[in-house]
């Protein structure tokens, strides 16, 4: 099934469908979050785990891993759903496919950037799938973003430059591979929380979407990579961190919280990963920014929050 197919299946929903029941919105926003604070712990793991192998091999371990530590959830959550006449057949299998496919895509070429440029960079070059995300909005759903998307998407470009050090040769080759994910990104965030809810099992979708991309990157690892013992041994700890905690504590909160969240809250909070990576990069790695980063990193946030924040005040203007 193709990512068009999967948006027009889900058209009939509207944009910020929640469900029915479960998490308050203060709940769903605490997980949300965590998952943001895990993820911008995890530009260090991320960054230090390859002193021992390589991208392609770290990320089919961790993933692996993540899906092991989801795997009894999603067995659980699978019987319920049999049980309830919910059956998962090819249709949402392939969904699941599609998931884990931008999945692996996003975080590889993530993990191949963190080979040749910082921890902040990564974190806030990232978060440019977040003005993305109402664009694809538009293009799988038809309905025209709000005036603020395309001031936004300027303001990012913008606020690039400025991290890079305001000019063109500083961009590093790490960072063409950052601004590569963004797309991947912006699909999966746009499809997860809607997927979740017409497959009724978070957890379902999340161990499938890890299993894929561990597959995936697994072989292309055997193909491209080579692993020693030595190496692993070295990498462990980073795998470890970022295999249970990241992928299997941290990418489940974001599908579990996004079922129950407004989107623009959702993706407000979710932003505030590319925070997170810095303090953590300047805290482990000495990462520091000059003025002009600081600025270009205040300029993408601002933006980021702007994209979610203005839609919001224009329906709360009295008419």
């Amino acid at each position: 099934m193709s990512t068009p197919e999967i948006a027009a299946g889900m058209a009939h929903r509207p944009l910020n469908a929640t469900a029915s029941a479960g998490l308050t919105r203060w709940q769903s926003g605490a997980l949300l979050l965590l998952a943001a604070l895990i993820w911008g712990s995890a530009f260090v793991g991320q960054a230090l785990g390859m002193d021992g192998v390589g991208p392609l091999t770290f990320t089919a371990i961790r993933f692996m891993l993540g899906a092991l530590v989801v795997l009894p959830l999603a067995w659980r959550e699978w019987h319920q759903l049999q049980a309830g006449g919910h059956q998962l057949g090819r249709q949402q299998a392939s969904a699941v496919v599609v998931m884990g496919t931008l999945l692996c895509a996003g975080v590889v070429m993530q993990q191949i950037a963190l080979m040749t440029t910082s921890v902040t960079n990564a974190g806030f070059l990232t978060a440019l799938y977040v003005p993305l995300v109402p664009v694809l909005a538009w293009l799988a759903y038809r309905q025209l973003p709000h005036w603020s998307v395309w001031p936004a998407a300027l303001g990012c470009l913008a606020g690039t430059w400025l991290l890079t050090g305001a000019s063109l040769q500083a961009l590093q080759r790490g960072d063409l591979w950052l601004l590569g994910s963004v797309g991947p990104w912006a699909l999966h965030v746009l499809l997860v929380g809607h997927l979740a809810n017409r497959l009724r099992g978070a957890y379902v979708l999340a161990c499938g979407q890890f299993a894929v991309c561990a597959v995936w990157s697994g072989l292309m690892a055997l193909a491209l990579e080579t692993l020693t013992l030595d190496g692993l041994g070295r990498a462990a700890a980073s795998i470890a961190y970022t295999g249970f905690v990241s992928v299997g504590i941290g990418y489940t909160l974001q599908v579990v919280g996004q079922r129950h969240a407004h989107p623009a809250d959702a993706a407000i909070i979710l932003s505030s990963e590319t925070v997170f990576a810095a303090l953590f990069g300047a805290w482990f790695m000495g990462d520091r920014l000059g003025m002009l980063g600081l600025a270009g990193a205040g300029l993408i946030l601002s933006c980021i929050v702007a994209v979610q924040v203005l839609p919001l005040l224009g329906r709360r203007l009295p008419t």
